[in-house]
């Protein structure tokens, strides 16, 4: 997001607006602190999340502001007074925001973010902060969890074309690198975040040449040292040979076949078939890359079987998080006017008060336990978690980059216990309240 630009505030829900008003008439104008944060009741799968989107969710609260435009479209509703609209001419978000950094490992039930500002203006934000923090954390997650089971094997985001539009891909782009995939297919997100871009070849080139043989020959003519062949159009066994054929043509002409894809049909067998065609022939270096409906359970059941595989591309199933396809994630009022407040609905009980997150480590950094605390306190040996990124409604730190994320990630990842990391029923992390935060439930 283009820090200098401005964003419309009527990406919200009608409802936030209507409240907007509502607070004004009735003469509720204090501040407010709104705790955001999923729900551990519907997790499903996840152990753990990844913390993403800060960086979108910052630029969007500094450039939020009613254009003309969007003040006319509010009229044309006929259900916001004049008064009301011309008021929002002058609107910015004079709040202070406290965070946790993207690439922070947390946990269901743990503020991600925590809203202090005027009641109204903390409102607005639910809608924008909950599709922005709520969508690239769970790109993030399901990204890390397909790292995790891919043992140390590169993947790459194929998922750009079933994402939901534009945006979304982008995103998924983003999200996906700072969890560390090695690349992405989308060309303008390698252009705006400096993601490295990667492609091989399609079915079509190989069916317009006529066969696997003359295809390849072709393609390494345009691409001599860069080169995937693609081998399963026909038949992947034969796709195999032929791939062979050509890189050791190429092989006499001083290149380098980088590796074959194989985009269908059981992955097991076939990829140790593909790697014993390509030893046989000497090519020890050519990668045998695996794409076709992957996402982190089957890429554990694959490896599990012992498939013969050095690479992944990633796509659909990453880009629309297949198996949760969204988080619960929550924006809770906690705190109003000095008054701590919660809500007691069945099944849906929020947490009184300003928080912090606090969490102790073992000597080797390896996590034990999360305490959820009072903003101000303090807590021996415990490292808080959400750190002051914005203060007046400007942003008070310079953003990491994608490599220092990126880092962050691989480092923090190493901390947590594999039994949380699980794919399937992990173990429930461990998190308490402190002495103070409990007394004011």
């Amino acid at each position: 997001m283009n820090r200098n630009k401005i964003f419309s505030p009527l990406f919200t829900d009608l409802y936030e607006l209507t409240m907007m008003l509502a607070y004004g008439e009735n003469n509720l104008a204090a501040n407010a602190t709104f705790s955001l944060y999923i729900r551990g009741s519907a997790c499903l799968n996840r152990g753990f999340f990844v913390a993403a989107g800060l960086e979108d969710a910052l630029y969007g609260l500094e450039g939020m502001r009613f254009s003309q435009a969007d003040m006319e479209y509010l009229q044309s509703l006929n259900l916001f007074p004049k008064e009301f609209i011309r008021s929002l001419s002058g609107f910015r978000f004079t709040g202070d925001v406290w965070a946790m950094p993207e690439g922070t490992i947390f946990f269901a039930d743990e503020p991600l973010m925590e809203v202090t500002a005027p009641i109204a203006e903390a409102q607005l934000l639910e809608t924008f902060l909950i599709n922005t923090l709520g969508f690239q954390t769970n790109i993030a997650t399901k990204a890390i969890r397909c790292i995790h089971a891919a043992k140390g094997r590169p993947i790459v985001d194929f998922s750009l074309r079933r994402t939901q539009g534009l945006d979304a891909g982008m995103q998924v782009a983003r999200s996906a690198y700072i969890s560390g995939f090695t690349g992405t297919s989308n060309v303008l997100a390698g252009k705006k975040y400096g993601i490295p871009v990667s492609g091989t070849m399609a079915h079509s080139f190989v069916l317009a040449l006529g066969n696997d043989l003359e295809a390849f020959r072709a393609y390494s003519r345009s691409f001599p040292d860069n080169s995937i062949f693609l081998i399963d159009t026909h038949d992947v066994i034969e796709g195999a040979r032929s791939a062979v054929e050509i890189a050791l043509e190429m092989a006499e002409n001083g290149h380098l076949l980088k590796g074959v894809r194989i985009d269908s049909g059981e992955m097991v067998d076939v990829s140790k078939k593909v790697r014993h065609i390509l030893n046989e022939a000497g090519l020890h270096q050519v990668q045998v890359i695996a794409t076709s409906g992957f996402d982190e359970f089957k890429i554990e059941k694959t490896l599990a079987g012992g498939a013969a595989i050095d690479a992944f591309g990633v796509g659909t199933k990453l880009g629309v998080s297949a198996d949760t396809p969204y988080l619960d994630m929550v924006y809770k009022l906690a705190r109003y006017d000095g008054r701590d407040v919660k809500k007691n609905s069945p099944g849906k009980i929020t947490l009184a008060g300003e928080k912090q997150v606090f969490r102790k480590t073992d000597r080797t950094g390896r996590y034990l336990v999360d305490i959820l605390g009072i903003r101000d306190e303090t807590i021996d040996e415990a490292e808080p978690l959400l750190i002051k990124v914005m203060e007046k409604g400007l942003s008070i730190q310079v953003p990491p980059t994608l490599h220092d994320i990126r880092k962050r990630i691989q480092s923090v990842f190493s901390n947590l216990d594999d039994g949380y990391k699980s794919l399937i029923h992990p173990d429930k992390y461990p998190i308490r309240l402190s002495r103070r935060l409990s007394e004011i439930q």
